[in-house]
């Protein structure tokens, strides 16, 4: 089987080129919230979406929330200076909790029955291309391993 880099996967289709600009926009606007921001806060936070020029970022908890909302006048000069249409700051709480020490350093992670029957899914109404040979190699994969376990 050829080797091919990410990107020769994303080009296959017009759903992951939208994807992958998506992605690349949201790693751009990251970059620039990383330089702007105290490292202390960049480590709380990250950026969520940019949506009709509203920048929403995600904070782990209300403190970060509060400093990010003293840094967002700061924030939207800087990515107006850069050339994104960022027009306002949205802040939002989502605490999580740490992983347990037994959830680190699995190997072998097994996907669900339903996240292969997605997969599946997804591979029929691609064309042929090895973007849909990876998925349906992984997705048999899967299916063997389950059997097997």
């Amino acid at each position: 089987m050829t080797t091919h880099k990410i990107g020769f996967y994303f080009d296959s289709s017009e759903r992951l080129r939208t994807l992958a600009r998506r992605a690349s926009q949201l790693a751009s606007l990251q970059d620039i919230f990383m330089k702007v921001a105290p490292q202390a806060l960049t480590q709380a936070c990250c950026v969520k979406q940019l949506r009709s020029g509203t920048l929403v970022l995600m904070a782990g908890n209300a403190a970060v929330a509060a400093k990010l909302k003293q840094l967002a006048p700061r924030l939207l000069t800087t990515y107006e200076k850069t050339g994104f249409q960022v027009t306002s700051i949205r802040i939002e709480v989502q605490v999580t909790e740490p992983a347990s020490s037994s959830d680190r350093g699995r190997g072998n992670k097994r996907l669900s029955l339903e996240s292969i029957k997605h997969l599946e899914q997804l591979a029929s109404e691609l064309e042929d291309s090895p973007l849909k040979q990876a998925l349906t190699n992984l997705t048999e994969h899967q299916r063997k391993n389950d059997q097997t376990a």
